[in-house]
């Protein structure tokens, strides 16, 4: 790394030069002194010297990109989670001790200013706080990498609760700027939509294709560093923004049509406002397509830029970069390379293809149809006429080889084909990029067993190397040692600090699962935790929680497939219990939900009004309330995980079994001492193997079993055979929890008995039911045996970190090697 020079002193690591740097964008960014600035500009100022400290390492990282000729890891989402990052990237640049040196001295307390950086609205859940963990991991371990996303003025929303009802508000998140990010309209694109295909002569022979009289959209970068632990590498997130290709038009203001003159930058600019536009509209589903369109051409063209500065021919464009989409969002890109390499570049179709399956890979997070997507082909032909032509040249292609390989087989083109037929045309994305790339893979073994055998089980018959298991993992610096430091100071002390890179060392914590002081000294590092827990929720909704009570978490989505309300069946079930027998011994908990529902999800968001009826009945409850509390926080985000999880006791992932392609929020409880209560969905599958059954609390059917049980199901039996389920049922329907609305939650209870119960909650409700009333006595009876299996759970983390994922998308897929950067 090159040393500051005297004019740089200011951006050396020590406290005075931090001190200094602090004082610099006080006076000459912000125009104020110490005396006149707020907390806000202390922030600012802080986390801007701290940027100033990363610069000079980002700069050489990509100078030794370009001379070393790397092939760059071009990692598309439409998702970063990034959380705040003044902690993690203070931690990651070992500024720790400097920012404590340089502020006290102030009278600062920087850990404070932490807490008014906003968390970036860059996604919704895990697919988003994955992208940000992989971003981490790869910068951690030098792998050349940039990750594509999209900059969204307003994220997904904030969540308000008013009278036990999701409220959706605009998220504000750059309101007061963002101190981390670049602007570089230098590498602005433009991004065509609409217009039509025009064949002409080409000049030496053959055909040429023009998209004439499209609507142009400028796409801006903004980029932010992401810096790995010891500071070495910093790879770039590079995020777009829509903006017109003309402010407004100024014929139009002359004439005094004043609305006109600027309604094409609003309808241009409206592409990156918010992350994923309800599409329960035509409209909604118009504006998703375009916003999907716009980041991947945004992503192609810069790509294909830095390619161009290489002087190399196309042909050889597999050597320097290689595009991982992450889920279908980006399956455009494999029309959008095929379109630039043939009417720009001039590329042989042949040729072409080759190159674009080369450098691709496709991530599948889903087995849900819902989630698979789908575009109409009127709608894809009026916004993307190139490419529409250029799809229906792919299947038509790709179904000749089907045919000629399974001859007369119609049945089984028509399920491989990228165009559904049947009723309005679709094109099926899902398909496209499993067609129009090198590597597909899944992110658990069982989601990965699931889409070969399930959905995608011709081309898995057709190409079977070209599918692979890539199980998720979460970085083990935001989630252990940023997140929860009294764990990782333990940690430390017991197998010092290497686990920060190698996650599979703390395996020698097992050491200590038999020593009672130990496990002492582990379960009050857990119980300062839940005190701080306890004073967010005071803080947030107001209400007394104890420290004391088994903390029972689910923090995820809401979905109907992740079953929360599977959880607030349970709670029904133990206040039914202490209504019948108000002197009944029950282990005291407190359960804590975090979740937002997509504005669209009807029956996701009366399911937070159902827990939130629940609360207000059993909280306030002189008996029950004793016994058991139930607390929904809102506007669940990174920052509030990183509360909530260091402090949860039991973690629940009770998804129905074949639903849940892995999970993350699992692998950070595990990570942090909770035990799992789950069905063996997901990566919960390869957590039960990791920590052996005595050591997780497993329920209910098995994938196989939803199979083979869902066609002969009866919901209705199962309630009437169990009493204590049908009273669980039957408080929903009386209204308990809904007396001043009376039949607002009647949706829910035909949803279980009247429409099937889909996702088979009654089916595993006994199951889970007992099972939770062991996990009660043994954390009442046994708290060296609850520590034990907390402690072991730590230990045997190794398998999750998202560096094993890495490595191996590394190895496997991307064919990169690390590309340090020189001391």
């Amino acid at each position: 790394m090159p040393r500051c020079t005297k004019s740089d002193q200011r951006v050396l690591m020590t406290p005075e030069a931090l001190r200094e740097d602090f004082d610099w964008h006080l006076r000459y960014t912000l125009a104020k002194d110490r005396s006149t600035a707020t907390k806000l500009d202390c922030y600012t100022a802080l986390a801007l010297s701290v940027r100033d400290r990363l610069v000079e390492r980002w700069i050489v990282t990509q100078e030794n990109y370009r001379r070393q000729g790397v092939r760059r890891v071009a990692y598309l989402s439409l998702e970063f989670l990034m959380g705040r990052l003044l902690g993690n990237n203070v931690i990651s640049l070992g500024l720790k001790e400097a920012c404590d040196a340089a502020f006290a001295d102030l009278g600062i307390d920087w850990n404070q200013l932490r807490d008014l950086e906003a968390d970036a609205g860059l996604g919704n859940g895990g697919l988003g706080r994955l992208a940000a963990c992989f971003l981490d991991s790869m910068a951690t371990m030098d792998i050349p990498a940039i990750g594509y996303g999209l900059r969204y003025d307003y994220g997904i929303f904030k969540q308000v609760i008013k009278d036990g009802a999701q409220v959706e508000e605009p998220d504000h998140w750059l309101d007061q700027g963002y101190a981390w990010e670049i602007a570089r309209p230098e590498y602005s694109c433009e991004v065509l939509f609409e217009g039509r295909v025009e064949m002409r002569a080409a000049p030496g022979g053959g055909t040429e294709w023009h998209w004439v009289d499209a609507h142009p959209v400028k796409g801006v970068p903004y980029d932010v560093p992401v810096v790995g632990f010891g500071g070495k590498t910093v790879n770039t997130l590079r995020l777009w923004r829509a903006q017109a290709t003309d402010e407004f038009d100024l014929q139009d203001f002359n004439r005094g049509s004043y609305v006109e003159a600027v309604e094409r930058k609003v309808l241009a600019e409206n592409l990156t406002k918010v992350l994923y536009p309800n599409d329960n509209t035509l409209q909604g589903k118009e504006l998703r397509l375009r916003q999907q369109y716009f980041f991947v051409s945004c992503s192609v063209q810069d790509s294909l830029r830095r390619f161009r500065e290489t002087g190399l021919p196309f042909e050889r464009l597999p050597e320097r970069v290689f595009f991982q989409l992450n889920d279908t969002h980006p399956a455009l890109v494999v029309p959008e390379l095929m379109r630039i390499l043939i009417d720009v570049e001039h590329l042989g179709w042949d040729v072409a293809w080759k190159v674009v399956t080369a450098c691709t890979g496709y991530t599948n997070h889903t087995i849900l149809p819902e989630a698979l997507e789908r575009w109409g082909v009127p709608l894809m032909t009026r916004l993307l006429p190139r490419h529409m032509q250029i799809i229906y040249e792919i299947n038509a292609r790709f179904l000749r080889m089907v045919s000629a390989r399974y001859p007369g087989d119609v049945a089984r083109l028509q399920r491989m084909s990228l165009i559904d037929e049947e009723g309005q045309k679709q094109v099926r994305m899902a398909n496209l990029a499993v067609v129009g790339t090198a590597a597909v893979n899944g992110v658990a073994a069982l989601h990965t067993r699931l889409l070969k055998e399930k959905i995608f089980p011709d081309f898995a018959e057709l190409w079977p190397d070209k599918f692979s298991n890539k199980t998720n993992g979460v970085t083990q610096r935001r989630w252990l040692l940023k997140a929860n430091p009294g764990l990782a100071a333990l940690a430390t002390e017991v197998v010092g600090d290497g686990w920060i890179r190698n996650l599979s060392l703390l395996r020698g914590l097992e050491a200590k699962a038999g020593d009672k002081a130990f496990l002492r000294r582990f379960r009050e590092v857990k119980r300062r935790n839940k005190v701080a827990l306890a004073e967010v929720v005071r803080e947030r909704i107001g209400l007394e929680i104890d420290p004391a009570s088994l903390y029972d978490v689910q923090v995820k989505r809401l979905h109907e497939y992740k079953r929360q309300l599977l959880l607030a069946l349970y709670i029904i079930v133990l206040y039914n219990r202490l209504l019948a027998n108000p002197g009944l011994k029950v282990t005291p908990r407190t359960f804590i939900f975090g979740a937002k529902a997509a504005p669209g999800y009807a029956m996701a968001k009366l399911i937070i009004q159902l827990i939130h009826g629940i609360a207000a009945v059993v909280n306030d409850h002189p008996v029950v309330g004793k016994a058991i509390k139930v607390a929904f926080l809102p506007d669940y985000c990174v920052s509030l995980a990183e509360r909530i999880i260091p402090a949860a006791d039991l973690s629940e992932q009770i998804s129905l079994a074949g639903m849940e392609a892995s999970g993350t929020g699992n692998m950070k409880l595990m990570l942090n001492g909770a035990v799992t209560i789950g069905t063996l969905d997901g990566a919960n599958v390869e957590i039960a193997e990791e920590v052996g059954d005595d050591n997780i609390f497993i329920f209910g059917l098995r994938a196989d079993e939803v199979a083979a049980r869902r066609a002969t199901y009866n919901s209705t039996a199962t309630y009437l055979a169990d009493p204590e389920i049908r009273l669980a049922v039957d408080r929903i329907r009386q209204n308990v929890f809904s007396l001043m609305n009376p039949g607002l939650f009647a949706p829910i209870v035909r949803s279980l008995l009247d429409y099937g119960d889909h996702y088979m909650l009654l089916a595993d409700l006994r199951s889970y039911i007992d099972t939770q009333d062991a996990i009660s006595r043994l954390y009442a009876e046994d708290p060296d045996g609850w520590a034990r299996r907390a402690l072991i759970n730590v230990a045997r983390s190794g398998k999750f970190s998202s560096d094993r994922t890495i490595a191996e998308y590394a190895r496997d897929i991307w064919h990169v090697a690390p590309c340090p950067v020189a001391d």
